[in-house]
């Protein structure tokens, strides 16, 4: 089993599950911000689900270019959790401060940029890796 290959999948499957419902089941809830949010957090959460099935590819056999894959793959995995995933739970609680000081979540604010940084460290190890390879 290529456990990348399955978490991408699993992934994207997640993300279009996401855009979905908020383009179906959410739109009359959201306002243009707390939909801006979702939709941006969806189409990161989809891009990095291809992103980790590059890594997945990438990341067959051993050596320095499939281990600098497999950090790569974690890296999206952590950043889409962060990233998308606070943008979701944003979207769904509103952003403004006293709506996130009520809910307790006002961490969610540090974990988008955390992501981010994520996602743009497992880019720079996915190209590593292309450095290494055969």
């Amino acid at each position: 089993m290529n456990r990348w290959l399955l978490i991408g999948a699993v992934n994207g499957f997640l993300a279009v599950a996401a855009g979905a419902f908020a383009a179906h089941g959410l739109q009359a809830r959201f306002d243009d911000r707390a939909a801006a949010l979702f939709k941006t957090g969806a189409d990161y959460h989809l891009v990095h689900a291809l992103a980790i099935v590059a890594a997945a590819l990438t990341a067959r056999g051993n050596g320095p270019a499939a281990n600098r894959a497999h950090m790569a793959a974690w890296l999206f995995t952590i950043g889409v959790v962060l990233f998308s995933g606070s943008l979701y739970v944003l979207a769904l609680i509103g952003s403004d401060p006293a709506a996130l000081e009520h809910a307790g979540a006002y961490a969610l604010v540090i974990l988008t940029p955390l992501g981010g940084l994520s996602l743009l460290a497992g880019w720079l190890a996915l190209a590593l890796a292309a450095l290494k390879s055969d």
